[in-house]
């Protein structure tokens, strides 16, 4: 249970303008040029006790202006640009301590304070030359620090302020033991500065062993979780969690989220997953190289990717405002760890949604949350099979609304009407959508997708495959066809550009061994299933699956093609009625794979040219 530590103090009053902080016009000319308005609450508060040289400890939420909120008195108060070294920042994350420095060198710049970020991964020699060039401030993460330290290359004989900077988040990590050893090395006159979203009982205690009459000043102890995000749960029982996953993304559409996971294993087995059901993203995990795992925060600050998959460690640091969801994949065990992560949605004024999964081991973790913080999340249900169908006939009806909103000629209304009051007019248009429309709608669903769900991550499969093109055919003269029952010619197959075919998939998905070659397809048919990308479909899979139901040979089998939402399957021109048949009845991980001819199948809508012609 979080607590306020004696002699607190809990600011609620903000200044107007940063004109009531007194900050020098140097350092006042850089903050306009950031963009900043007015101080947080967080800003002001301490702006006070850190410019006088007053140790301070501070509990604030995420995303209130922390960084700024000791960088600007340390900056206009601290540092003189004529001296060493002033300032060492400690962090959490190689992420989150270039985040800092980058505030520092950018709220500094026009003082002529110089920052230097040091971290694990990175050269030792170029930190070295960089602090032996003048840098005032060292903003790192603490086994690299400590190493400087040990290694002699850092001195910190003029060390005026050292600020620990995420303490909680050190302290989970199991940092506790270089921070006491770096703690111990530094001057005994120094100012002591401890900033942290939560205030366990541990934080009190490196309060108590390394600071000296403390201010504390408490802005968040009543309210961890900001007012502007909003909390929800998904019960997962024993059901698949990578599908139920992709259920939660398709249900709450997040244009931006970070989907979080309790292990770095998870985090690359949860991506791919999702990238093979369509989702636009990438992950971030502990074991990524750091020019790596710059690319991928590259990618999801500049929208090159939608989404996010990332541990607790490597998220720290990730300053992007406009991520609207946080998702948690594992539920976490820690309430503190639920706040952090939840903290990087609802940011600069935006309201922000938390999604968790959670299973019956993780009901104890829901309880403390409660308990601990007092956030309640509503616990929503995720929708049954028949549900799931039921939305997707809805979008596939949304689509073809779209798609439909043509003028129609008087001929066509009038058969349009005539087919719609006839006795038999269930049975004729579900002929109609059965026969001809599923793929018009599929097509119009794949052109209307919004494009950022359609970019591939930075490390998804090279087999991802691209969209079809949209079926140019007009519903008006499947009418036609229809109504004047004329049995019409088979169709030739449509050649396709390069640009226009989709990369093929591994047929038999590597999986078995000794199967025929890929079959060529000029004697080929094509069933098309309602599953693709977003349902988990694979090439592999799918094609066992009509094996064993169809009892058809591998090699009858040819290249399927995986799309978002349906998948085109190659067979046997004289196999297609009969696999039909096979699948009608059949379901992929819960979904209806509705079987129906594909295009190299359907009959022409327009007549052949006569052999006189030819």
């Amino acid at each position: 249970m979080t607590t306020a530590p004696p002699n607190s103090t809990s600011p609620t009053t903000t200044p107007l303008s940063f004109d009531a902080l007194k900050l020098s016009l140097a350092v006042r000319r850089a903050v306009q040029d950031a963009g900043y308005t007015r101080p947080t609450d967080v800003q002001a508060a301490v702006f006070g006790p850190i410019s006088t040289g007053k140790d301070t400890i501070v509990q604030s939420k995420t995303g209130s202006g922390k960084t700024a909120a000791f960088a600007l008195p340390l900056i206009d108060r601290v540092v003189e640009p004529a001296r060493g070294v002033q300032v060492l920042v400690l962090c959490p994350t190689r992420e989150l301590a270039l985040q800092v420095s980058g505030e520092f060198a950018r709220l500094g710049r026009l003082k002529g304070v110089v920052p230097c970020a040091i971290y694990g991964g990175a050269s030792l020699e170029k930190q070295v030359d960089e602090i032996r060039a003048g840098a005032h401030v060292i903003v790192g993460t603490p086994g690299r620090v400590l190493d400087h330290l040990k290694r002699g290359t850092f001195d910190p004989s003029e060390l005026k302020t050292v600020c620990l900077d995420e303490a909680d988040e050190m302290l989970s990590m199991g940092f506790a033991e270089e921070l006491n050893a770096i703690l111990e090395r530094l001057p005994k006159t120094r100012q002591t500065l401890l900033f942290s979203a939560t205030m366990p009982e541990a934080i009190r205690r490196m309060a108590n062993r390394h600071q000296k009459d403390p201010e504390s000043i408490l802005l968040s102890a009543d309210q961890i979780s900001p007012d502007s995000i909003d909390h929800f749960l998904y019960f997962v029982g024993s059901q698949d969690r990578v599908t139920a996953l992709a259920r939660v993304l398709e249900l709450e559409s997040p244009d931006r989220a970070i989907i979080f996971c309790n292990t770095r294993d998870e985090t690359q087995s949860v991506a791919t997953a999702l990238q093979r059901r369509g989702f636009s993203l990438d992950y971030l995990s502990g074991e990524l190289e750091q020019s790596a795992r710059e690319r991928v925060l590259a990618a999801f600050r500049e929208h090159k990717i939608q989404h996010l998959v990332a541990t607790d460690v490597a998220a720290r640091g990730i300053d992007v405002t406009d991520v609207t969801h946080v998702v948690n994949f594992g539920f976490p065990s820690e309430a503190e760890t639920y706040v952090h992560r939840t903290g990087r949605t609802g940011r600069a004024g935006k309201r922000g949604v938390a999604v968790s999964l959670f299973g019956p081991a993780d009901v104890g973790s829901v309880y403390m949350l409660r308990l601990t913080y007092g956030i309640r999340p509503i616990e929503r249900a995720l929708p049954s099979a028949a549900e799931e169908r039921t939305r997707r006939e809805l979008e596939r009806l949304a689509a073809l609304r779209v798609e439909s909103n043509v003028t129609l000629d008087d001929d066509t209304a009038a058969l349009a009407r005539r087919i719609v009051a006839h006795d038999d007019a269930e049975r004729m248009v579900g002929y109609l959508v059965k026969k001809f429309l599923h793929q018009a709608t599929s097509d119009a669903l794949e052109k209307s997708a919004p494009k950022e769900e359609r970019v591939v991550a930075a490390k998804a499969p090279s087999s991802a495959p691209t969209e079809p093109p949209p079926s140019e055919e007009p519903a008006v003269e499947v009418a036609k066809t229809v109504a004047a029952e004329e049995p019409a010619p088979a169709r030739r197959p449509r050649s396709r550009s390069a640009q226009e075919k989709p990369r093929r998939i591994d047929v038999h998905g590597g999986a078995d061994p000794g199967l025929e070659p890929e079959t060529f397809e000029s004697d080929m048919g094509e069933v098309r299933v309602a599953v693709g990308r977003r349902d988990g479909a694979r090439g592999g899979d799918l094609a066992r699956l009509i094996r064993d139901k169809a009892g058809i040979a591998p090699k009858d089998i040819g290249s399927i093609k995986i799309y978002d939402r349906f998948a085109i399957v190659p067979v046997r021109a004289e196999s297609v009625d009969a696999v039909i048949a096979a699948l009608e009845d059949a379901t992929f991980n819960d979904q209806p794979l509705s079987p129906e001819r594909g295009k190299l199948n359907e009959p022409s809508l327009v007549p052949p040219a006569s052999s006189e012609e030819e």
